[in-house]
């Protein structure tokens, strides 16, 4: 049974939140890209693990991974069964390739808690590995089509521009904002699943960051801050990632070192070139993320390397 109506008192009587459902709705069954987990055939895994590749990463970078790994690990059975330098080679160029481990780990806990199948609970969710509150919402959501509060990036600027009047959201989740996603949130369990990623879909392909398309907006006439005449941001300052000669870089060149070579690598040949106190900095950052495997003295490999050898 679905819960009943949260409080809407935080919104303007202004706000037709009925005519805003149908209008994003109804666009989103016109313009909705036809990503292979969002086919009602995908299994909650398959859901489970888009979830996990799509954070801070571009779904056309995701969706060939996805169908990869699908293919050879279609199941958390199959997943947990397969060896930790494996998981983090298949993982490619994806980012964070911790994501692969825990992936793995999240694979190995719901075949020994939850019989091999992907829990419909959110506090089961959140109970596995690497799973966080939205990623637990979002296949609750997803999978499941259970009414739960799904909020991203992409959600939190529209709702920012559309209700709030600010043409960006604020620099990290505020209490605000959940509330305000929950009070938008349709009634009927499989409205509220659809309405979560209509809203982000809005976000991604119309209500973008930069180039906003306006123009073709489906609630263009409903957008406070599209009437309100498109003011500039003008709240905290928001900081970019820095990408060229950070250890982030450092240990992705580290790891794809390691993915590209299947056998142990000598120290000096990690990262040729880096200054030596930033690689050994990230080097042991990677081991005690478990991502990395000393063998023997001089000599690193991906993680479960002998085992995925005598494999």
């Amino acid at each position: 049974m679905s819960p009943s109506l949260p409080s809407r008192s935080s919104l303007s009587p202004a706000v037709d939140v009925p005519g805003l459902h149908r209008d994003v709705l109804d666009w989103y069954a016109v313009h909705a890209r036809a990503l292979p987990w969002r086919d009602p055939s995908c299994s909650p895994w398959g859901v489970l693990l888009s979830e996990v590749m799509a954070q801070q990463t571009p779904l056309a970078r995701v969706e060939p991974a996805w169908r990869e790994w699908m293919e050879r690990w279609p199941t958390p059975e199959v997943l947990a069964a397969a060896s930790p330098a494996d998981v983090v080679r298949a993982w490619g160029r994806l980012g964070y390739p911790r994501r692969a481990l825990r992936l793995r780990e999240a694979a190995i806990a719901i075949v020994e808690r939850h019989g091999g199948e992907v829990p419909r609970a959110q506090d089961d969710l959140l109970s596995l590995p690497g799973i966080g509150d939205y990623t637990a919402a979002a296949v609750a959501a997803f999978a499941f089509g259970d009414r739960s509060v799904v909020v991203d990036t992409n959600v939190r600027r529209v709702e920012a521009r559309l209700i709030s009047g600010q043409e960006q959201a604020a620099p990290s989740l505020t209490r605000a904002e959940k509330d305000l996603a929950r009070n938008l949130l349709p009634v009927v369990d499989h409205d509220a699943a659809v309405w979560n990623v209509a809203v982000m879909e809005l976000g991604a392909l119309v209500c973008t960051a930069r180039a906003p398309r306006c123009p073709d907006c489906p609630v263009r006439g409903r957008c406070a801050w599209l009437l309100g005449g498109r003011p500039a941001y003008d709240g905290p300052a928001r900081r970019g990632q820095k990408w060229h000669g950070t250890d982030r870089q450092v240990r992705g060149i580290i790891v794809q070192t390691l993915r590209d070579a299947h056998v142990p690598v000598d120290r000096g040949d990690l990262a040729p070139g880096r200054d030596e106190v930033q690689v050994d900095r990230c080097l042991a950052g990677l081991i005690e993320d478990g991502l990395v495997e000393p063998v023997g003295a001089h000599h690193f490999s991906l993680p479960g390397h002998d085992e995925a050898q005598a494999g």
